[in-house]
């Protein structure tokens, strides 16, 4: 029985990490076993970082809400507080938007949520 030389199979593989190794510099994107851990390495730091993404973006939306509660005269957690009691379901997002772009608006949300709860 002939030796199987599975020629299609690896250079395929090959092709498919050489392809990801793309913008690399040097050998990690010409030679296959540098490339591959170079792939295995990025693809691990690709992972992590959609992870990490969700969470810098909640702490930026904490510090622009933050920064826009304190020029009313109150803190964060204060305000969050005040929200949740008033029962107004607005997202950090949607209320650090409103902090940056719309000050009228987040002001408006501001007052409604702090003479609900007095």
């Amino acid at each position: 029985m002939p030796r199987v030389s599975m020629s299609v199979a690896s250079r395929k593989r090959r092709k498919k990490v050489l392809k990801m190794a793309k913008g690399f510099r040097g050998g990690r994107s010409k030679l296959f076993r540098t490339a591959t851990e170079s792939v295995d390495r990025a693809l691990v730091y690709a992972y992590r970082g959609r992870k990490e993404r969700k969470r810098d973006f909640r702490n930026l939306w904490i510090a622009r809400i933050n920064a826009a509660t304190r020029e009313n005269g109150i803190s964060y957690s204060v305000f969050i507080d005040a929200l949740k009691k008033s029962s107004i379901k607005l997202n950090r997002k949607i209320l650090a938007e409103l902090a940056v772009r719309d000050i009228k608006a987040f002001k408006a949300v501001f007052d409604l949520a702090m003479t609900s709860t007095q």
